[in-house]
């Protein structure tokens, strides 16, 4: 049997504020949503590299280390890190990642701002996820409902077994990423990919960018 298991976390927010500054006032332009995708052989080595890190930089260990908070030198650390645990996996380790151009995403869309995070999810991962016969996916817990009363869960496990034509078992386990070092990498890559379209900042992006291509939607 297959398994796989996906971490999964988000940079930008849900806000459709255009009329002023991002960060000053205004929301976010852009918002991503990024995995990691790691096999059983390969479960252990992402948390591994996060641990190095926080030795390396002596990150206080009871505090998230959030990517928006990290200095220049920690965010160049942390992708080639990722690069080199993506390499020795020999394909056992995958980063994935959705960012949507907000500002192009219809009104009637903009009313319930958790489907379009589900939709998202759905594009980035469901391939993927048809792939094993049991996936563990472990999302940030701050955005699991939609308006309708729908998990994400359900709403992936009927996409996988209805629209796939699957057999996979979907197991979700919504977690608090300050004890998910697994999430925390999942953060850092939605950072990278947030920062290279929001911000422009594009060098943790062209470090990782063998293992890593971002997704860009509504970009029309």
């Amino acid at each position: 049997m297959t398994r796989s298991f996906i971490y999964l976390d988000e940079s930008g927010d849900l806000g459709w504020k255009f009329d002023a500054p991002y960060r000053q006032g205004g929301s976010s332009r852009y918002l991503t949503i990024a995995a990691l995708i790691v096999s059983e052989q390969s479960v252990n080595d992402p948390a591994r590299g996060m641990r190095r890190l926080y030795n390396k930089f002596k990150w206080p260990t009871d505090k998230e280390k959030k990517w928006a908070r990290m200095l220049h030198d920690e965010r160049a650390a942390f992708a080639e890190m990722a690069k080199r645990t993506a390499a020795a996996s020999e394909g056992g380790i995958k980063f994935m990642s959705i960012t949507a151009k907000k500002e192009n995403v219809a009104a009637h869309i903009r009313l319930d701002p958790n489907k379009l995070y589900n939709f998202m999810i759905k594009m980035l991962l469901l391939d993927e996820m048809a792939k094993a016969d049991e996936v563990l996916f472990f999302p940030d817990d701050r955005s699991i409902k939609v308006k309708s009363g729908n998990s994400l869960g359900d709403y992936l496990q009927t996409e996988l077994w209805f629209s796939k034509d699957t057999t996979t078992v979907l197991k979700t386990y919504p977690c608090d990423s300050s004890k998910n070092l697994c999430v925390q990498f999942a953060d850092m890559l939605s950072g990278i990919a947030q920062s290279h379209y929001q911000d422009r900042t594009s060098e943790p992006y062209r470090l990782l960018a063998a293992h890593f291509q971002p997704r860009l939607i509504f970009n029309n």
